[in-house]
């Protein structure tokens, strides 16, 4: 389920990175599937890291609190956005 909320996030991140870097904007197809990748990247690497668990469940494994959701949110979020920005770069030094 986290991973489906970093999925997510990661795509609304990558739109929302579009809109608001209109040089690095890719349309909307390219904008959600650099999103969901780097949104897929950026919760992975949040758990793996520990930061999944903010909230600090006592014990619960697999256990999806509000903690949980925003690390994974956030973690997806700012992925998706880097992630299309990376794209974004890339694709303008070849286009000129």
């Amino acid at each position: 389920m986290e991973m489906i909320i970093g999925l997510i996030s990661g795509a609304i991140g990558g739109n929302a990175a579009g809109g608001l870097l209109k040089n690095l904007n890719q349309g909307m197809l390219i904008n959600t599937l650099a999103g969901i990748v780097g949104g897929g990247l950026g919760s992975t690497i949040l758990s793996t890291l520990g930061a999944g668990d903010m909230a600090g469940a006592a014990g619960a494994v697999g256990s999806l609190d509000i903690g949980s959701i925003v690390g994974q949110v956030l973690g997806g979020g700012v992925g998706g956005g880097a992630i299309l920005a990376i794209v974004g770069v890339i694709r303008n030094k070849m286009a000129g």
